[in-house]
């Protein structure tokens, strides 16, 4: 069942981030794996904005996904999947849950940033639809959010930033 994230999600919503992180180390990124999850002021920031959303299994979270609206798009800030639900199709559910969220908030579809590489990140997206922007297509506010990225160091590894 996809919710809306509650205050007590917010511990397990770093776990999950923590857990999911794991699968990167096996290809080299291991600087991702040990990222820091989002802080729980963070998440506490989407959660209270109504922006951020769980896939409960009826024992608690096991995925979630949180948004933002830039440049009059929603942005998945992040999407994450507990490895051990992974494969059963609950990022595909969170991310059409974020697109119909977006479309009531009249916005004109998804967009994000992610690895080009990584097989559950770029080729991933690519099977739901999302397309490769090429730098002149990006936004003010995208452009904003890969400076950030790049001053984190998340460019050590190719990124892209898609849309659909």
């Amino acid at each position: 069942m996809i919710r809306l994230a509650v205050p007590e999600d917010l511990p397990v919503l770093q776990d999950i981030e923590r857990a999911a992180g794991e699968p990167f180390r096996a290809l080299g990124m291991a600087a991702i794996a040990d990222d820091d999850p989002p802080s729980l002021a963070d998440l506490a920031a989407y959660q209270s904005a109504g922006r951020a959303w769980v896939c409960d299994d009826g024992e608690g979270p096991v995925a979630y996904l949180i948004a933002e609206v830039v440049d009059g798009h929603g942005h998945i800030e992040q999407v994450s999947v507990h490895p051990d639900h992974a494969r059963k199709g609950l990022g595909r559910r969170l991310i059409d849950h974020a697109a119909d969220w977006s479309a009531r908030e009249g916005l004109a579809g998804l967009t994000l940033t992610t690895y080009a590489e990584v097989p559950w990140n770029a080729p991933y997206y690519s099977r739901l639809g999302f397309v490769t922007l090429g730098e002149g297509e990006l936004t003010d506010g995208l452009r904003a959010i890969r400076a950030q990225e790049i001053a984190r160091g998340l460019d050590a590894w190719p990124r892209v930033t898609m849309r659909r």
